[in-house]
């Protein structure tokens, strides 16, 4: 009998999980020079934002309320990437950018269709991990110095006994405000999302699969028609009308179309789950077609079999981010991640809770930090935790665990892992303003850091432009921030046509330039983000944003004399990083040629490095 075929690798950072967080995680360390592998047991990346679920990446914004805490990073530059080739928000197309970006870098190395089956530890570090790869029939032994759990599940920390938790802590744990008086089991559930079209003709539909049957009165607080019922009006609080309003889809995607399950384990009871929610979302749409008006015109275009998770393990880390963290704006001096998002604890037994509105939403303003010590999982050398199963309460991770905030998450955690296994270090000796930093560099921005790079030759030069905007001065691509913040818009805009303005840094002393680095403006004030919703569409504009240098020269000189020159044409990316090779200069010069639709020339900041 041939058995299966084995492989022993070997890599210095190891992500399991390809979701949004795994993804980022392993992008940022392989750009930095890590040997990184990224096991995913899917065939596409993305997680719960992939063409197998669909749903749209949220984060602090909270969809576009704050349209100032927009994520940047890998996330944003994904998303960028996806509008250039995306106009049709093909979920497919969305699969392919991503997947693009993993095969580009040289050091990463992506196992899709890889399943992990156990993993050994020694010592309180992480040592190997054992796979299986479905479509080769291989048996993976894979090693490394550095992990990341990125599964959602934390099915790396359980494999290896860490300590984790579920449900929800009460009152006597952390003093939250809006925790029960006991702690009890209730989670968030799952949900399948679907796609409706309206074709311009009546279309029947009959049911492909037994269906839960639902009546008015089932879904009277769950937003799936034109208008809100006048009863429901004059009983819900404010904060429940808000959310019916923010539930409701024009073509019918609804996410809360959620079960919990019965049993004590949510993840045990996948499967089961799933069954009952291709009932439950068959007969959604089976009252809306047959039993409510106004759909007669429209038939379903997808329907998920693969049910997006919200809630299973919270891994137990070196510290626990709590609701009264996020509802203070806590700051940490081991920052290295924000969120903003609305404390959105849903519905404990989802769909089945008919007299419950389907989530219990506290709002706050503005962000809170998450400190690297919620990313590592307690008792382990070598050991990360990403995504929504970060060390956090129930009501905070009600918060942290939409996608856009665990993208970041994973960034940071890539970015600190090759830091550590360049330094030769413990993950807990990471030096946190070295990788704030570093963070800050690489577009992910952090709440109150600035640009402090003592290595950035630009910091300290003499800032002169061909014209300026009055409040977008030439000076503002110094300001260290790279987005309008509190009123400012840390930006140089030209005065005028964007076709021959150019902005000028004279250093204070010459200069071998190795790298020029530019941040652009890429309007945080319009969503990017694909979705099912033509609602959340409708909040966009088709294409790379118009707020975009599109053609520029970036040009070196030396007492005056061109020493080195190179052309951008056709960029649609936020940040730009173009290299030179030891080149002689005093002088960087950006000079515009066009943008993507906008009449000035915008930019954020300009960087040097030798």
């Amino acid at each position: 009998m041939i058995g299966f075929k084995e492989r022993n690798l070997h890599f210095d950072f190891v992500v399991v999980g390809g979701g949004m967080t795994g993804l980022c995680a392993a992008i940022a360390a392989a750009r930095r020079g890590t040997k990184t592998v990224l096991v995913q047991d899917r065939p596409v990346l993305g997680g719960n934002a992939s063409s197998e679920v669909r749903m749209h990446i949220c984060g602090a914004s909270e969809n576009q309320k704050k349209p100032e805490l927009n994520e940047g990073g890998i996330v944003h530059e994904l998303m960028l990437n996806n509008k250039r080739v995306n106009d049709s928000a093909c979920f497919s197309i969305w699969d392919a950018v991503m997947f693009d970006a993993a095969k580009k870098e040289k050091n990463l190395t992506l196992l899709l269709n890889t399943v992990m089956l156990s993993a050994e530890k020694e010592n309180g570090k992480v040592k190997s991990i054992e796979c299986y790869q479905l479509t080769t029939e291989h048996r993976l032994l894979i090693s490394g110095d550095i992990f990341a759990d990125c599964t959602g599940n934390a099915t790396l920390c359980a494999f290896t006994g860490a300590e984790w938790r579920t449900g929800s802590e009460g009152k006597d744990i952390n003093n939250e405000p809006h925790a029960p008086e006991k702690s009890n089991n209730e989670r968030m559930g799952n949900t399948l999302l679907f796609k409706a079209a309206n074709v311009g003709h009546p279309v029947k539909f009959t049911p492909p699969v037994d269906v839960m049957h639902f009546t008015d009165e089932d879904l009277k607080l769950r937003k799936h028609s034109q208008e809100i019922p006048p009863e429901v009006l004059k009983t819900a609080t404010t904060d429940e009308i808000r959310m019916l309003f923010d539930g409701y889809c024009q073509d019918y995607g609804y996410w809360w179309i959620e079960l919990t399950g019965e049993k004590a384990d949510i993840i045990d009871e996948y499967e089961d789950i799933r069954d009952q929610l291709v009932k439950a979302v068959y007969g959604v749409w089976d009252h809306i077609k047959n039993c409510d008006t106004g759909a007669e015109n429209y038939e379903l275009t997808w329907v998920g079999m693969y049910p997006g998770v919200r809630e299973s393990r919270r891994v137990v880390g070196d510290y626990t981010l709590t609701e009264n963290d996020i509802l203070s704006n806590r700051r940490f001096e081991d920052g290295v991640a924000y969120g903003g998002w609305q404390i959105d604890n849903h519905a404990p037994r989802g769909l089945l809770d008919k007299d419950a509105v389907p989530s219990f939403v506290y709002h706050f303003d503005g962000s809170y930090d998450i400190p690297y010590r919620c990313y590592l999982v307690s008792g382990f050398e070598n050991l990360y935790v990403g995504g929504r199963a970060i060390s956090a309460s129930k009501l905070a991770m009600a918060s942290s665990r939409v996608m856009a905030t665990c993208a970041i998450g994973g960034q940071a955690i890539g970015t600190a892992a090759s830091m550590a296994i360049k330094a030769g270090e413990s993950i807990r000796q990471v030096d946190m303003k070295a990788l704030r930093q570093e963070l800050v560099k690489d577009d992910c921005w952090l709440p109150g850091e600035v640009n402090e790079d003592e290595k950035d030759l630009a910091r300290t030069a003499k800032v002169s432009a061909s014209s300026e905007e009055n409040g977008c001065e030439a000076v503002n691509v110094l300001s260290g921030v790279t987005r309008a913040l509190e009123g400012k818009s840390n930006a140089w805009h030209s005065a005028g046509e964007a076709k021959g303005a150019w902005l000028q840094l004279t250093l204070q002393k010459p200069a071998k330039a190795a790298m020029v680095q530019l941040v652009l403006d890429s309007n945080f004030n319009l969503e990017k983000k694909i979705s099912l919703s033509s609602r959340r569409l409708k909040q966009q504009e088709n294409g790379v944003p118009k707020e975009l240098l599109k053609d520029f020269d970036i040009v070196l000189l030396k007492d005056g004399k061109e020493t080195a020159r190179t052309a951008v044409r056709e960029n649609y990316h936020r940040m730009v990083r173009l290299p030179f090779e030891q080149v002689p200069c005093d002088t960087v010069k950006l000079e515009a040629i066009a943008t993507n639709g906008i009449p000035e020339a915008r930019v954020f900041e300009i960087r040097l490095y030798e």
